[in-house]
């Protein structure tokens, strides 16, 4: 059987850790409190020295090396995140990183890693391909591998996390945190057994990269086939030995959010919080908004990261604006007159939507002569202001069609 990290573990790791990483904020959650009745506090590890809270464990492991070991060097897999702890770990260490990242890897995350002093190599489709290029280096040049998750020193610097939430809000009763390989949600789950039983832990993943799912109910680590989400930090295709044995015995639930619940996560968490947060970061959150689960207050929801790829981020907020009702994207038939688009864009305006972008059409093959298509992008209030732009429109006479969400 694998043996647990333990309470005294993680509190060393934390002495460890002292004047290295931060004590992040615990922020209240206006909007997740109405929603749910009852205090929400938020974990801020976005704020944490490189972005997340890998760090955390990162420092652990590589500074509990020997010096001969160090002498060697260090080499990780990650898409960014563990990338970026174990570079600056190994900065603040002494000793030389290589980071395994794969091809897709945002450039902000592969830009901050080179940044933190760490040589990258881009291999692989995702972290599992890029892991395993890593492990075959650490065989042929006696690198010690850092594993993103499945070390019992990174698992106890993840815990650290937790014996911060219960200082900070000691009456918590229901702690959510984002799941990929599972590291955060043990290391966390070992400190809230210990010292509160009581407390549920509640661990979420994106519904088309969820492991732990199909691996609970086989009993085991199983490798999933594909993964698809917007939250590559989490998108880990097998759980490891070691955190699956601490999610089986002390992570009392695992649930999904699609793609639709992060990105209207990530869209309040930047509106209503002011929180810029990562896909992987906000799943917590999303979890809570979608009513993934049932939770007894007060909440805390980690906040894991919040290395985004600002592209990413225009994509998602109009992704999220989109979910949320208040992004419509449809096309409108009408005659081809002189002034026509004028009259359709003056309709639009008096119902108070605001056009985004406008595509005039005369050559679809579709149309009939003397038939234009205009496609546009339009800011809404909400569905119900959608629904009432789209019946003033159709009542006015023009065919709309709405464009399916990509």
């Amino acid at each position: 059987m694998t043996e647990l990290v333990s309470l005294d573990e993680v509190r060393a790791a934390r002495k460890l850790l002292d004047g290295v990483t931060r004590t992040t904020p615990l922020e209240p959650s206006r909007p997740l409190t109405a929603a749910l009745g009852g205090p929400v506090w938020l974990k801020c590890e976005n704020l944490q020295r490189a972005g997340s809270y890998k760090v955390r464990g990162a420092y652990v492991r590589i500074s509990r090396l020997s010096e001969r070991e160090r002498a060697r060097g260090v080499v990780a897999a990650s898409a960014g995140n563990h990338a970026q702890g174990v570079a600056l770990a190994a900065g603040l260490v002494g000793t030389r990183a290589t980071v395994f990242m794969p091809v897709n890897a945002t450039l902000p995350k592969v830009a901050a890693t080179k940044r933190y002093g760490a040589q990258v190599e881009l291999v692989g489709a995702t972290v599992d391909e890029s892991l395993v290029a890593a492990e075959t280096f650490a065989e042929r040049t006696g690198a010690v591998l850092i594993h993103p998750f499945d070390h019992p020193d990174v698992i106890a610097g993840q815990g650290t996390v937790a014996l911060e939430i219960l200082e900070q809000c000691p009456e918590v009763r229901t702690i959510v945190t984002g799941v990929g390989g599972g590291g955060l949600a043990s290391g966390m789950a070992v400190v809230a057994k210990a010292l509160r039983p009581d407390i549920r832990v509640i661990g979420v993943q994106a519904a088309d990269a969820a492991a732990f799912p199909p691996s609970l109910l086989a009993g085991e680590p199983v490798r999933l086939p594909t993964l698809t989400t917007i939250a590559d930090g989490i998108a880990v295709g097998r759980p490891g030995e070691i955190t699956f044995a601490h999610v089986r015995k002390l992570v009392d639930e695992i649930v999904t959010v699609s793609e639709e619940d992060i990105s209207r996560a990530l869209l309040m968490l930047l509106e209503r919080g002011k929180q810029v947060v990562e896909p992987a970061g906000a799943v917590g959150v999303a979890a809570l908004l979608a009513g993934a689960v049932e939770v007894t207050t007060p909440v805390v929801a980690v906040l894991s990261g919040g290395n985004i790829d600002p592209l990413l981020m225009l994509r998602v907020i109009e992704h999220g604006l989109a979910a949320a009702g208040r992004y419509l994207r449809i096309t409108v038939r009408c005659s081809d007159q002189p002034g026509q688009l004028a009259s359709l864009l003056r309709e639009i305006a008096e119902q108070r939507a605001n056009v985004v972008d406008v595509e005039h059409q005369r050559a679809n093959p579709h149309l009939r002569l003397g038939e234009v298509e205009v496609a546009l992008s339009v800011e809404t209030r909400g569905g119900e202001h959608s629904d009432r732009l789209i019946d003033a429109l159709r009542a006015s006479g023009y065919q709309v069609m709405i464009a399916p969400e990509a």
